[in-house]
């Protein structure tokens, strides 16, 4: 399931990249970005990076989440956070736009495993079901997770039990995003 999952990111991630390609006649770009080091830049313009996808160079495991809250994570976060280093990426799922989000750096992947160690916390206090993010929407109360006990991609108000299944898989999530460009 973990090459699976890994596969289905790469081929979502060459999409985007061709999308991009197409729609601007360069690769993808990011404001937010600028002034982030990462080997994925490719070139520096005055209000962006463009960048390109890498090969992740870490460990691929997210042991330090596992050990931090004494939790067995479903093997398919892992594999979405460890198969490459890229800049978030921008798509619709069923009409819903979302962000994508990725592991920017090295020591980006260490602020992501301190966030979602923070935020298995917060679902740990309240006695709710652990999820793990992995997209945001465009409103503030609501973020695209995995659900670490059925591994279905659910969307969720995070201090609420508020969800709403969105696919049963993270492969099945990504197969179904469209890329979309700035």
């Amino acid at each position: 399931m973990m090459q699976q999952t890994a596969e289905a990111l790469r081929e979502f991630t060459a999409r985007y990249v061709q999308h991009w390609q197409q729609q601007t006649g360069h690769f993808p770009a990011s404001a937010d970005l600028l002034g982030v080091p990462s080997d994925c830049i490719i070139s520096t313009l005055d209000d962006r990076v463009l960048w390109q996808p890498q090969p992740f160079t870490l460990p691929a495991t997210l042991e330090a989440v596992e050990r931090a809250l004494d939790i067995q994570l479903q093997p398919e976060i892992t594999a979405f956070y460890t198969a490459q280093f890229a800049g978030d990426m921008m798509a619709t799922f069923e009409q819903r736009p979302l962000c994508l989000l990725q592991v920017w750096s090295e020591a980006d992947f260490t602020r992501l495993q301190e966030n979602l160690i923070g935020h298995l916390v917060m679902k740990r206090r309240l006695r709710q079901a652990p999820t793990l993010f992995i997209a945001t929407t465009d409103f503030d109360n609501e973020v695209v997770a995995l659900c670490n006990l059925t591994g279905e991609v659910i969307i969720e108000e995070p201090g609420t039990k508020k969800r709403e299944v969105l696919a049963t898989s993270v492969k099945t999530f990504l197969n179904a995003l469209q890329p979309v460009s700035g």
